[in-house]
C-alpha cells in the first residue's frame, strides 16, 4: 500500500496562467499612476470649474502664468550651467538646487502678478455688471488659479515619468527603488493640492495686505521643492511633503471662510428646516369659489 502510494502519480496541478505582456503591465502602471496624480485634480475641475466659463479662462490664463515663469527659470538655469565648468559635478549639482530656488521664487512672483490681473479683472466685471457686483468672487479666482497653477505644475513634473512607465523596462533592475512611479505619481498629487492651497492663502494675504503670510507660503514652497533633492529617499520626502499639505489645507480652508461647524453640518448631512413664510402680492387676485 505505501509502495503504491509512493509509486502512484500526484494529481495534475492546473497550468499556471502566463505573465502578462510587458505592455498591458506598462499600461497598468502608466493609468493607474496617472489616476493617482490628477485624478482628484480632474474631479476638482469637473465639478468646480468646467460648469462656469469664466473660471475656464482664469484656469487657462493661470497654466499660461506658470508657464512663463517656468520658461524664464529654463533660460536661467540653461545660462549658468553654460558659463559655469560642465565637468564639476558638485557645481553642476548646485546649479541645480539653484535653478529649482530660481523657480519657485518666479512661480511666486507671477502669481503675484496674476493676482494683480485679476484684481483689475474683477473690478472690471463690478463695473460693467447690472447690481454692481461681479459675478465671480476673489476667493474664487484664487481657488482657480491655484488650481490651475498645481495642474500645469504637476503635468511637467511627472509628464516624462508617465512616458518611461509604458516602458520598455522594468524599474529596479539595476538596484534602484521599485517605487519610483508610484511615489512620483502621490509626489504629483500633493504638489497639486499644495498649489491650489498656496493660491488661496497667497491672494487672501495680498488683499488683506499680510505679509507674513506670504513669507510663509514662499518658505514651504521652497522647503517642499528642497525636499524632492533628498529622494530616492522617499520616506524623508514624501511623508514631510504630506504633512505640508494637510497644514496648508487646514490653513487654506478656514482662510476661505471655512469652520468646524460647516464640517460638521456636511457629515450630518442634515437640512435646515425651511422657516420662512410665503408673501403673497396685495394686488394678488383671489380665487373665485
Amino acid at each position: 500500500m505505501h509502495r503504491a502510494a509512493a509509486g502512484a502519480p500526484g494529481p495534475a496541478r492546473p497550468p499556471s496562467p502566463p505573465p502578462p505582456p510587458p505592455s498591458a503591465m506598462g499600461a497598468a502602471v502608466f493609468f493607474g499612476c496617472a489616476g493617482i496624480a490628477f485624478g482628484p485634480a480632474l474631479a476638482l475641475v469637473l465639478l468646480t470649474v468646467a460648469a462656469e466659463p469664466l473660471r475656464v479662462i482664469i484656469l487657462v490664463a493661470g497654466a499660461f502664468f506658470w508657464l512663463v515663469s517656468l520658461l524664464l527659470a529654463s533660460l536661467i538655469w540653461f545660462i549658468s550651467v553654460h558659463l559655469s565648468d560642465q565637468e564639476d559635478s558638485k557645481l553642476q549639482y548646485s546649479l541645480l538646487v539653484f535653478g529649482a530656488a530660481v523657480s519657485v521664487l518666479l512661480q511666486e512672483v507671477f502669481r503675484f502678478a496674476y493676482f494683480k490681473l485679476l484684481k483689475k479683472a474683477d473690478e472690471g466685471l463690478a463695473m460693467i455688471s447690472e447690481d454692481g457686483q461681479s459675478p465671480i468672487s476673489l476667493k474664487q479666482m484664487a481657488y482657480v488659479s491655484g488650481l490651475s497653477f498645481g495642474i500645469i505644475s504637476g503635468v511637467f513634473s511627472v509628464i516624462n515619468i508617465l512616458a518611461d512607465s509604458i516602458g520598455p523596462g522594468i524599474v529596479g533592475i539595476h538596484g534602484d527603488s521599485p517605487y519610483y512611479f508610484i511615489t512620483s505619481a502621490f509626489l504629483t498629487m500633493a504638489v497639486v493640492f499644495l498649489h491650489t492651497f498656496w493660491g488661496v492663502i497667497f491672494f487672501d494675504a495680498c488683499e488683506k495686505r499680510r505679509y507674513w503670510c506670504l513669507g510663509l507660503v514662499v518658505a514651504s514652497h521652497l522647503i517642499t521643492s528642497g525636499l524632492t533633492f533628498l529622494n530616492p529617499w522617499y520616506e524623508a520626502s514624501l511623508v514631510p511633503i504630506y504633512i505640508i499639505t494637510v497644514c496648508m489645507g487646514v490653513w487654506a480652508f478656514f482662510t476661505a471662510g471655512g469652520s468646524f461647524r460647516n464640517i460638521l453640518k456636511c457629515l450630518s448631512c442634515k437640512q435646515e428646516e425651511d422657516n420662512r413664510v410665503m408673501m403673497y402680492s396685495a394686488l394678488q387676485v383671489p380665487f373665485e369659489d
